[in-house]
């Protein structure tokens, strides 16, 4: 690599001082962060012998594999099933409510999902937590690309502020051209608006919850692992590819829909690699909710009526 001319998607980012999931570097931001030990597998040669070393980026450094992913992914399957079933029975023996599998508890069954997928959330943040614990003595969110945006404060805010507005002016180009896709099949993820209840949940999981779990997951745990193997534009095509098709059982039937959010997880895997830090792409993740669920608001007059077909087109 000549160093005269650097990509400037393998800049090194520069990890935020202070532990949390946060968009703020440290007041320090002109020293030096020490260079993180990489491990040999990682800074291996790329299988000539004697061939020179392959340079790793700093924000690609990260102490777990691929057989940490099967585990993780074992798990959040599990746990995803385990959980949704122990909402329910919570449901119907200490509420007395009806079963949502049968007719008179049909309502109930939107509200268990969005509830089962809170508390997956929290799980699968406490596995990664504790998998990370494990294998570094370093902060969590630091370790798993929670770093600082870069710049002075004022700079740290007008950026912030730039990824919020980009992931909105994403929301926007994503529905219409959802409209345009001229689609008209009932999908799944429809029967989580059947009640004022669970519409407010998902409000508070598609707001709170989501971008800040999703984006440690695809973006911090997923992307450095297939971007350290293959490489940086393999990497963003591939967490962007699996992002969309973890939401095609919600949006199956809807092609169109689906391959929007495909590209929607490209760009915000483009943003984590460009910047180097997940900070960057949770807030683009945060605006491109905000303002689809702000739409639904206004759309419904404050979630009072619900024409058809107004939730998803």
């Amino acid at each position: 690599m000549n160093s005269s001319n650097p990509d400037p998607l393998l800049a090194p980012a520069e990890p935020a001082g202070a532990e949390g999931p946060t968009a703020e570097a440290p007041a320090a931001e002109t020293q030096a962060a020490p260079a993180i030990e990489a491990p040999a597998a990682i800074a291996a040669s790329s299988g000539e012998l004697g061939s020179p070393k392959r340079e790793v980026p700093h924000d690609l450094r990260v102490p777990w594999g691929w057989v940490d992913f099967i585990w993780f992914l074992l798990f959040a399957v599990i746990s995803s099933i385990v959980l949704t079933a122990l909402v329910e029975m919570f449901a119907v023996a200490i509420l007395h409510a009806p079963g949502p599998r049968t007719h008179a508890g049909e309502a109930l069954g939107p509200v268990v999902v969005v509830i089962g997928q809170v508390f997956w959330s929290g799980a699968a943040l406490l596995y990664l937590f504790a998998m990370v614990r494990v294998r570094s003595e370093d902060p969590f969110w630091r370790t798993i690309g929670w770093h600082g945006l870069r710049g002075a404060q004022e700079s740290r805010t007008g950026r912030a502020f730039l990824f919020l507005s980009g992931g909105a002016g994403m929301a926007v180009i994503v529905s219409v051209l959802g409209r345009l896709g001229g689609e008209n099949n009932q999908l799944p993820i429809e029967k989580l608006f059947d009640s004022r209840l669970s519409v407010e949940l998902l409000m508070v999981l598609g707001i709170l919850i989501a971008p800040l779990v999703e984006e440690t997951i695809f973006r911090g745990f997923l992307y450095p692992l297939v971007a350290r193997q293959f490489g940086v534009a393999v990497g963003i095509v591939v967490t962007g590819v699996v992002f969309g098709l973890m939401h095609a059982a919600q949006l199956w039937g809807g092609w169109s829909q689906i391959a929007l959010l495909i590209g929607v997880g490209i760009v915000l895997t483009w943003v984590r690699a460009r910047t180097g830090t997940v900070a960057a792409s949770y807030l683009m993740h945060l605006g491109y909710n905000g303002l689809l669920f702000i739409g639904l608001f206004l759309a419904t007059g404050g979630l009072r009526h619900f024409p058809a077909g107004v939730l998803i087109r």
